[in-house]
């Protein structure tokens, strides 16, 4: 499993969102200031994780982005197999996103691949946004 930049940034946006606590709005400038990341990319990133429930919005002053849920509620792997797909190392060992792919014809191959599968996903599905904050 390899993260992308839209897991990362998607990532760290929450997080840093979750530490200001569940009342307070967190401008976008803030968060880009913070990490360095691209404005016009985190916009993006933002409407895709508000879209998925995860923010709320309100704009204006005072306004920016907050938890829709409590943090404790939001694990790593929900978010990372938002933005990037399949935890798995291959298609056709994930549960959530398979496909056939020509590996499937080394039975121990796969067995492995689903090992390394069940360990990430139970990893990062224990690990929540409170636990990062």
């Amino acid at each position: 499993m390899r993260l992308t930049t839209k897991s990362e940034y998607a990532l760290l946006a929450l997080i840093h969102i979750a530490r200001h606590g569940t009342g307070r709005y967190v401008r976008i400038e803030d968060i880009c200031a913070t990490y360095e990341i691209s404005k016009k990319y985190l916009e993006h990133l933002l409407t895709l994780l508000r879209q998925n429930r995860y923010l709320k919005t309100r704009r204006g002053a005072g306004g920016g982005y907050k938890l829709a849920r409590p943090a404790n509620r939001v694990s790593l792997a929900e978010v990372i197999r938002l933005m990037d797909g399949a935890l798995a190392p291959t298609e056709s060992v994930s549960k959530y996103f398979f496909s056939h792919t020509p590996l499937e014809k080394e039975r121990k191959m796969i067995e492995i691949l689903k090992e390394l599968r069940d360990y990430v996903a139970r990893r990062l599905e224990s690990v929540t946004l409170a636990d990062l904050v």
